[in-house]
């Protein structure tokens, strides 16, 4: 296929997608001529029909950078396939409009709409998703996912060394989350942006904007953020907003990541939240032990049987929810319990917070509030409620929302890695790394005979999901045996 034909294709599968309307035509034509240094058109191009927008992407860029329009590096390519995206797709006040006539019809109608637009342009990286490791692994807390993380693409040591040169050169916008990036060209240390588009919002009675996430770990994926660059925090107005939020859109839950380092997620410098259109685990686990709020007799109060110290918080008024979780969040932030190595403050630094999650139930409304601790140990130098050394091989970053509820995401090494484990345990020629021979010898031990070449992939799938039932189990502060469980109703019967 020449360029001729990649660029009638692709805009014939942007009036195929509604991206654009036939009368776009020939005005999108120019605007693709002229950002690949093209000054005229044949009369006669066939385009293709069966070809994904993605694939058509990956031959143009090939053609810009055989003709010398971009250079080797991947951010160079990105740049130009968002800007060839961009032109196939409407100005933020359009899509606005459109998502609000959507909206007024059905939310959910409105959120289908931009989660399709979202793909079909090529800002959800639909192809790089699609090679990601996914699967469901039963533990005693119910179906956990697992990802093994295969679509964000290793950078060149070229762009890395350019990333570090060119660190503090330009502080525009102030972070990857902030909304000046809709429609942003992108530099090298900072993604294109210029087929981004973001829907305005109000929640709490501020501005706050909906996206969604380029590299979607579930269904519906989604991000709000704050108007205003601030970090991020968990207060009584975080809960009125994730309220505000499932008010909105009920089909969605929302979240955030805790405000403290080490328990917090890997941006806390802008305020934001992350949802969706997914179950997760946590939200189908058992409510364990019910318990009174005597302030708040209309909120429904128990714990969750999961590994993770969860108490949910169900209600039709939200305004009586808010001030529920706020009490919550009031007495957990300044709580300490020796016994089970829980300490609120060390020298006046705060270690206590929580990690929220908003959903409908129904006509009502619930809070799952995740207690978390940062504090850290000569025994646990990452953090005595952070996942152990003894699984540092398989994950020691941030327990942040995504794994609170019941999904791992693990990192890319692991699919050669467990593969060299896989040939190991059977007995084949393999590399297994040093870091996980103590597991895969006691899975050899545990197993032995039984390990053979059509069920040792299942069998380590399942091992795998055991580690990380045991990763969230460290994560929790009040554990899940009798002491723990004693320990966790004390501090609930506080509110009784």
């Amino acid at each position: 296929m020449d360029i001729y034909s990649m660029i009638q294709t692709l805009l014939n599968r942007g009036i195929d997608l509604g991206l654009i309307e036939e009368c776009d035509e020939m005005y999108a034509r120019n605007q693709l001529l002229s950002l690949l240094n093209l000054a005229d058109f044949p009369e006669k191009v066939e385009g293709s029909v069966d070809v994904r927008i993605p694939d058509l992407l990956e031959m143009i860029l090939q053609y810009a950078e055989d003709h010398h329009i971009v250079g080797e590096l991947d951010a160079e390519k990105d740049i130009l396939s968002s800007k060839l995206m961009n032109v196939l797709i409407q100005r933020p006040s359009d899509v606005n409009r459109r998502f609000y006539e959507y909206y007024e019809e059905d939310p959910k109608c409105a959120t289908d709409y931009f989660y399709q637009l979202s793909q079909n342009s090529n800002y959800i990286q639909t192809k790089n998703i699609a090679k990601n490791i996914n699967y469901k692994t039963e533990t005693m807390y119910g179906d956990l996912d697992i990802t093994i993380n295969l679509s964000k693409p290793e950078k060149d040591p070229r762009q890395i060394a350019l990333e570090r040169e060119r660190k503090h050169y330009v502080t525009y916008p102030k972070c990857l989350l902030c909304p000046e990036n809709e429609g942003y060209e992108g530099r090298i240390g900072h993604p294109a942006r210029s087929n981004h588009r973001v829907i305005g919002m109000t929640l709490g009675q501020e501005p706050w904007y909906l996206q969604y996430s380029p590299y979607v770990y579930y269904n519906e994926h989604c991000i709000a953020l704050s108007k205003e660059h601030r970090n991020m925090k968990v207060t009584p107005e975080a809960f009125r907003r994730l309220l505000d939020f499932v008010h909105m859109f009920p089909h969605y839950f929302l979240g955030s990541n805790a405000d403290l380092p080490i328990v917090g997620g890997s941006i806390l410098s802008h305020d934001h939240y992350q949802g969706g259109n997914y179950q997760f685990a946590m939200e189908k686990a058992q409510e364990e032990f019910a318990f009174e709020l005597r302030d708040h007799p209309d909120v429904a109060a128990a714990t969750v049987k999961w590994p993770m110290s969860v108490i949910r918080l169900r209600s039709g008024n939200p305004d009586s929810l808010v001030d529920a979780a706020s009490r919550v969040l009031h007495e957990w932030q300044g709580y300490s319990d020796e016994e089970v190595d829980i300490l609120a403050f060390t020298d006046g630094t705060p270690h206590n917070t929580i990690t929220p999650i908003a959903r409908r139930n129904g006509e009502d409304y619930e809070l799952d509030l995740v207690l978390r601790n940062n504090r850290t140990s000569e025994e646990h130098p990452m953090g005595i409620f952070h996942p152990h050394s003894d699984v540092h091989h398989l994950k020691k970053e941030n327990i942040g929302l995504i794994e609170v509820m019941g999904l791992a995401v693990l990192p890319a090494r692991l699919k050669s890695e467990l593969e060299e484990m896989e040939k190991y345990l059977i007995g084949e020629e393999n590399g297994l790394k040093e870091y996980h021979q103590e597991w895969a010898d006691d899975i050899k031990a545990r197993y032995g005979a039984g390990l053979h070449g059509e069920n040792v992939r299942a069998v380590l799938r399942q091992e795998l999901g055991s580690k990380f039932q045991r990763i969230l189990e460290d994560a929790g502060v009040f554990k899940r045996n009798h002491k723990g469980r004693e320990a966790f109703q004390k501090f609930c019967k506080l509110f009784s």
